[in-house]
C-alpha cells in the first residue's frame, strides 16, 4: 500500500518519514565566477600591462612617427588666377631656402620649398609658412604629383647590396603632401638614388639616377624599376645592366632615357651613346622587367633628350651640334642643324634632366648659353635667344626669358622680343629656373627661391 503525503506543523511535506529535520536556512550567496581570482593571476596581468605600455613607449620613441614632424593647415584656400596681362614690372616679394628643389615646386594654392630635412608649404604672395613637414633624416628632393608635394627622404638602412655604391646611402623614403594642408597623404619605400629629381608626367613619377630609375603610379606602389636593380636575382630582367645614364625625360606612357653602355668588343671602351624608350609600368607583379618600346644607338656620344611627346622623342647631339628626331618605333625621322657650341655639352645635366619649358604653344629647352624653341607636335627648332639663363615661364601667355638683370617678354610662336622687364638679382649671375603660381614669379637661384611679383 503506498505512503501518504502529510505536512508536519513546519509546512514541510513529507513521506513516510521526515527527509528534513529541524529548521531549514538558505544558501549563503556564492562569488561570481572569474578566470582568476588568485593573487598571482593579477600580477600576471600586471606584468603584461606593463610590457604593452613599454612596447608602446619603445614604438613612440624610435618609429617614423615619433621622427616626424608634422604642421597642418586648414584646406578652406584658393589658389590664385592666371593673370591677363603683363605688370609694368617684377619686384622681390620674398625668398626662403629651398637646396632641396631644382626647378620652384607650386602646386595647387602652395608654394612649396624644401631644405635641410622640412618641407614647407608656403602662401604664394608672402611666403608666409602655411604648414611643415619634417624627419629626422636628410631631405633629398622635393617635386610635384598627383596635385601633392612629393618628398623623398634619405635613409642610411637600405635594401642595397654591401657591393652596391648606393649601399652608404640613398633617397629610400617617398612621401606625398596634400598640397593645401600639408596632410601626410601616403608614404612608401624606394631606391631612388641620391641627386636626384622627380619627373611627373601627370599619372606616374619618375626619379632619375645614373644607374637605377624608379617609378610610382598615384598610390606609390612602385610600377617600373630600370636598371641595377638592388638585389637582383634574374638579371635577364633587365636589358642591360652596368649603362650609365645620362639624361632622362618623360611624357604620358612613355619615359625616355639616355644610355651610355660598355662596347661589346671592349667591356672597358663605351659605345655609342643609345636612346631607350620603355613603358612606366610593366605587366602586373613584374616592376622589374620593362617593356622596352625602342632602343637604338644613335651614332655619337655626349647625346642628351631634350623632349618628348606621345609621337615623337626629340635628341641633341654635339660635333656637328643637330637636333634628331625619331617615332615611336624607334625610326629616325628627321634631323635639324641648331646652333649651339660644343661646351654646352660638356658633362650631363644637372641631376639628369634638361631644362625644358612646356608652353601653350611651343617647347622651351636651355642648351646652357641659350634658349631653343621647339614645335609641340613634330619637335622641330623654331627659334633661338641666345645670352639666357634658363628655359623661361608662361607668363599671361608669354614666355618671359631671364637674362642678366631682366626678362626677355617673348611671343611663344615667333620668338619676337615684346618687351624687356628689368629685374634685380643682386650679385646672382647663375642658371635660373622658374615657374609661376597665379600673378607670382617664381626663380630658383642655386639653394634660394625667389619669389616676384
Amino acid at each position: 500500500m503506498p505512503e501518504t503525503a502529510e505536512h508536519d506543523g513546519h509546512g514541510t511535506t513529507v513521506s513516510g518519514e521526515d527527509v528534513l529535520a529541524g529548521e531549514v536556512h538558505d544558501d549563503p550567496p556564492r562569488p561570481p565566477r572569474t578566470s582568476f581570482h588568485r593573487r598571482r593571476d593579477f600580477i600576471a596581468v600586471a606584468l603584461i600591462v606593463v610590457a604593452v605600455v613599454a612596447g608602446w613607449a619603445l614604438i613612440g620613441t624610435t618609429s617614423d612617427f615619433a621622427a616626424t614632424s608634422s604642421q597642418t593647415a586648414s584646406g578652406e584656400v584658393e589658389t590664385p588666377e592666371e593673370p591677363s596681362t603683363l605688370p609694368p614690372s617684377f619686384g622681390e616679394a620674398w625668398r626662403a631656402p629651398s637646396g632641396a628643389t631644382p626647378i620652384p615646386v607650386a602646386v595647387g594654392p602652395t608654394v612649396v620649398t624644401g631644405d635641410g630635412n622640412e618641407v614647407v608649404g608656403r602662401e604664394p604672395y608672402s611666403g608666409k609658412v602655411r604648414w611643415r613637414y619634417a624627419r629626422d633624416i636628410p631631405l633629398c628632393t622635393v617635386g610635384e604629383g598627383f596635385n601633392d608635394a612629393i618628398a623623398l627622404f634619405s635613409k642610411p638602412d637600405n635594401s642595397l647590396p654591401s657591393t652596391d655604391p648606393g649601399k652608404k646611402g640613398n633617397c629610400s623614403e617617398v612621401t606625398s603632401l596634400k598640397a593645401a594642408t600639408g596632410e601626410r597623404d601616403r608614404q612608401r619605400n624606394g631606391d631612388a638614388e641620391l641627386d636626384t629629381q622627380l619627373l611627373s608626367d601627370g599619372s606616374h613619377v619618375t626619379t632619375t639616377g645614373k644607374r637605377l630609375l624608379n617609378t610610382w603610379r598615384n598610390d606609390l606602389v612602385q610600377t617600373m624599376e630600370y636598371g641595377q636593380v638592388p638585389d637582383m636575382v634574374n638579371p635577364d630582367k633587365q636589358p642591360r645592366v652596368g649603362c650609365m645614364y645620362g639624361s632622362i625625360a618623360v611624357t604620358p606612357g612613355r619615359i625616355g632615357v639616355i644610355e651610355r653602355c660598355p662596347a661589346a668588343s671592349d667591356p672597358a671602351v663605351t659605345g655609342d651613346d643609345r636612346l631607350t624608350v620603355y613603358n612606366p609600368e610593366g605587366k602586373e607583379n613584374e616592376s622589374d622587367t620593362p617593356i622596352v618600346a625602342f632602343s637604338n644607338t644613335v651614332g655619337g656620344s655626349r647625346a642628351r633628350i631634350i623632349a618628348m611627346n606621345q609621337t615623337y622623342t626629340a635628341i641633341a647631339l654635339p660635333d656637328p651640334s643637330r637636333i634628331l628626331v625619331y617615332d615611336n618605333e624607334g625610326n629616325k625621322i628627321q634631323e635639324y642643324p641648331v646652333a649651339v657650341p660644343d661646351s654646352d655639352f660638356a658633362g650631363d645635366p644637372a641631376h639628369g634632366v634638361v631644362p625644358v619649358t612646356k608652353g601653350t604653344d611651343a617647347l622651351f629647352w636651355f642648351t646652357g648659353t641659350r634658349t631653343i624653341a621647339l614645335s609641340t607636335t613634330d619637335l622641330r627648332p623654331l627659334w633661338t635667344v641666345e645670352n639666357t639663363l634658363g628655359s623661361g615661364a608662361v607668363f599671361a601667355g608669354y614666355l618671359l626669358l631671364p637674362v642678366k638683370d631682366a626678362y626677355l617678354v617673348t611671343d611663344q610662336v615667333t620668338g619676337a622680343r615684346v618687351a624687356q622687364t628689368p629685374v634685380n638679382r643682386d650679385e646672382y649671375n647663375g642658371p635660373v629656373q622658374m615657374s609661376t603660381l597665379g600673378p607670382m614669379v617664381l626663380e630658383q637661384r642655386g639653394p634660394t627661391l625667389v619669389a616676384l611679383r
